[in-house]
C-alpha cells in the first residue's frame, strides 16, 4: 500500500463513526470463505467486530447433480438470503456470479468491491493450450455458458460435466478423468492456484459469466447502520460494468439455464458491454457489443440485450431451456 493509499484508509477509518458488530454469512467452500475473510479483514481494520456464520447452500449439498437439474437460479444463495432476511446474520458475499438478477423483496445489493479478473483459465493435465488439444480431448466444467462456447469453437472436443470445488475439479484432473477442466481466473488466484493455470482464455473464445470475478455484498433494505459500515467496499466501475451485465441478462430473461454470456468494461469515461448468446450444442453464436455512459450501465445492458434479440437470441434461449 502507498503512502496516499494508506493515508486515505486512515481516513476511512476515522470516517468510521459507529463501529458495529456484524454476523457475516457465507457459502463454506474454501473460495468463499476466502472472499468472506477478504471483506471480513476489510471491516475488521474499520474497527468493526465480525463473526463469519458458513451456511450450506443447495448446490453445496448437492455436489454431483448437473446444475440444471437442481434449479439453476439460487442454489448458491437462497440459503443464505433467507437466513439474512431472518436476521440471523447481517451481511451476505456472495460470487455475484450467483447472484439471480430478480431481487429478492427485503434485500439489496449494498456494495460490489472492485472486481478481480473476469476470465476463464483452462488448466490442462498436460500442458497443452486449448488450440493444441488432441480432437476428441475431454474438458470439464459445470457450465452450460463454457460447453457451448468451447464447442462453438472445437467442436471435436467432449466436454463433460464437472462439479465440485475447485479443489475436487483439479483432483478428478489430476486423476485422469479428463484432459482439461476450465476454471475461473480469480477463483484460481485467491486460492493461490494461479500457477495451475495454463492458460488465459481469449474472450474471442470464451466470453465471462455475468458478474464472474466481482463479489456481491448483501444487506437487508432497511438496515442502514450496515449499509454505512459496508460503504467503503463500493468500487464505481466494478459496480457499473456488473450492472450493465445484469441488466442484460435480466432483459433477454435467460436466467442461468441458457449459455449466455457478458463482459463489462469502464474505458475512461464509457462503459464497454459485450454479449453472447449461444445455442446448447454451440452450433449457434450471436454476439453484440455497445458503448454507453458509465452513470446510466441499465440502459446499456438493454441495448445490447436488444441487439441480441434482435438477431434471434430468443429463439436460442428458449432452446436452452428446454434442453
Amino acid at each position: 500500500m502507498t503512502r496516499s493509499e494508506d493515508a486515505g484508509f486512515q481516513d476511512e477509518i476515522e470516517d468510521a463513526s459507529t463501529l458495529m458488530k456484524l454476523r457475516l454469512g457465507t457459502r463454506a467452500s474454501a473460495l468463499a470463505r476466502w472472499q468472506a475473510e477478504w471483506v471480513a479483514g476489510r471491516l475488521v481494520a474499520l474497527g468493526h467486530e465480525v463473526k463469519l456464520v458458513p451456511i450450506a447452500t443447495t448446490g453445496d449439498q448437492d455436489r454431483e447433480s448437473p446444475i440444471e437439474t437442481i434449479g439453476a437460479q439460487g442454489v448458491f444463495t437462497k440459503e443464505i438470503q433467507r437466513v439474512l432476511l431472518d436476521g440471523r446474520i447481517d451481511v451476505a458475499v456472495h460470487s455475484l456470479k450467483d447472484l439471480s438478477t430478480e431481487p429478492v423483496p427485503g434485500l439489496c445489493l449494498v456494495a460490489v468491491p472492485e472486481r478481480a479478473s473476469a476470465a476463464d483459465a483452462l488448466v490442462s493435465r498436460e500442458g497443452d493450450s486449448f488450440e493444441a488439444l488432441p480432437a476428441g480431448a475431454t474438458i470439464g466444467t459445470g457450465s452450460l455458458r463454457r460447453r457451448a462456447q468451447l464447442l462453438n469453437v472445437r467442436p471435436d472436443l467432449r466436454v463433460l460435466d464437472l462439479r465440485g470445488n475447485v479443489e475436487t475439479r483439479l483432483a478428478k484432473l489430476a486423476a485422469g478423468g479428463f484432459d482439461a477442466v476450465v476454471l475461473a481466473e480469480a477463483g484460481l488466484d485467491r486460492l493461490g492456484l494461479s500457477d495451475r493455470i495454463t492458460q488465459i482464455l481469449p474472450c474471442e473464445i470464451v466470453l465471462p459469466a455475468v458478474g464472474q470475478g466481482a463479489l456481491g455484498i448483501e444487506a437487508r433494505s432497511d438496515d442502514e447502520a450496515t449499509h454505512a459500515a459496508l460503504a467503503v467496499l463500493e468500487h464505481g466501475p466494478s459496480r457499473a460494468a456488473v450492472a450493465a451485465e445484469r441488466a442484460m441478462l435480466a432483459a433477454l430473461e435467460g436466467g442461468c439455464l441458457a449459455p449466455i454470456a457478458a463482459w463489462g468494461r469502464v474505458e475512461g469515461e464509457s462503459l464497454t458491454l459485450a454479449g453472447r448468446v449461444l445455442s446448447p450444442d454451440g452450433a449457434r453464436r450471436l454476439d453484440a457489443a455497445r458503448l454507453g455512459p458509465v452513470d446510466d450501465p441499465e440502459a446499456l445492458g438493454r441495448r445490447v440485450a436488444e441487439a441480441l434479440l434482435a438477431q434471434g437470441a430468443g429463439e436460442l434461449i428458449r432452446e436452452g431451456r428446454g434442453r
